[in-house]
């Protein structure tokens, strides 16, 4: 089954590839190939290239060549974590794609062709944890989007075309240098976090700090007693054990 590991990663046969192949529920087809230590786009998918859907998610993929415009059938593309640093412009003739995802990769904003803005049927789109330094404002041209995953990259701003697509649901944005973000990122807390711990001897302190920790430890102390302790035991005096109330009854449950 091809299990011989190279230096171009698992090889992948036409068989393994072909029983791979899933019928899912609506009767599209489905290739199967995640985990599977790809690191080339196996040639021999050509051979199945009338399929709805391909799972390549979790490989070692770093580039998606131009002979993915062979699968025109494709409505369903995962592509995620693998090493992808950039899309083939040929990936713009798949116009049947309704997912793509591509999360988890090493995707430039060079690496984004202009082609993708060409998949106008597509409803989700997730560019996240890439290495996005801005997104093209063409992507505003993507009306279908329904789910834009764009967080974890390197993002200062979301383009008004990309914020006022017309069908947009969920917009992912989190942990991007956006400057809307910038103030929720201080803690909602009050409790300051201690960055450095010193420790001294009670001897070597002066009076003022000494009483000033006296004080807080006494503060201390004084919570704990206010808050209930988590050892106290669970009183459970007032239940009545199952067998208890089955002794009773048992003539009416028990089979004659």
């Amino acid at each position: 089954k091809g299990k011989g590991k190279g230096p171009q990663g698992k090889r992948i046969t036409l068989k393994v590839a072909k029983n791979s192949m899933r019928v899912l529920f609506n009767g599209r087809r489905r290739l199967e190939l995640s985990k599977m230590g790809i690191a080339v786009f196996p040639k021999c998918l050509l051979e199945l290239a009338d399929v709805e859907e391909i799972d390549l998610s979790r490989n070692m993929l770093k580039k998606i060549p131009n002979i993915i415009e062979k699968f025109q059938n494709l409505m369903w593309l995962d592509l995620h974590s693998n090493q992808i640093d950039e899309l083939p412009p040929e990936i713009g003739t798949l116009r049947n794609l309704t997912y793509l995802n591509l999360c988890n990769n090493k995707l430039t904003t060079k690496g984004l062709p202009e082609e993708l803005t060409l998949l106008r049927n597509l409803r989700t789109l997730n560019l996240g944890l890439n290495c996005l330094e801005s997104i093209p404002t063409t992507l505003g041209s993507l009306k279908e989007l329904i789910e834009l995953g764009l967080f974890d990259n390197s993002l200062t701003i979301i383009p008004k075309s990309v914020k006022k697509l017309p069908k947009i649901e969920r917009m992912n944005v989190k942990r991007n240098p956006l400057p809307e973000f910038a103030k929720e990122e201080e803690p909602i807390d009050t409790i300051k976090r201690i960055e450095s711990l010193y420790l001294v001897e009670k001897k070597d302190l002066c009076n003022s700090c000494l009483l000033t920790c006296q004080g807080e430890r006494d503060e201390l102390h004084r919570l704990e007693e206010v808050t209930p302790g988590s050892s106290e035991k669970p009183d459970f005096t007032s239940l009545t054990t199952p067998n208890s109330t089955a002794i009773d009854n048992q003539e009416e449950w028990r089979m004659k």
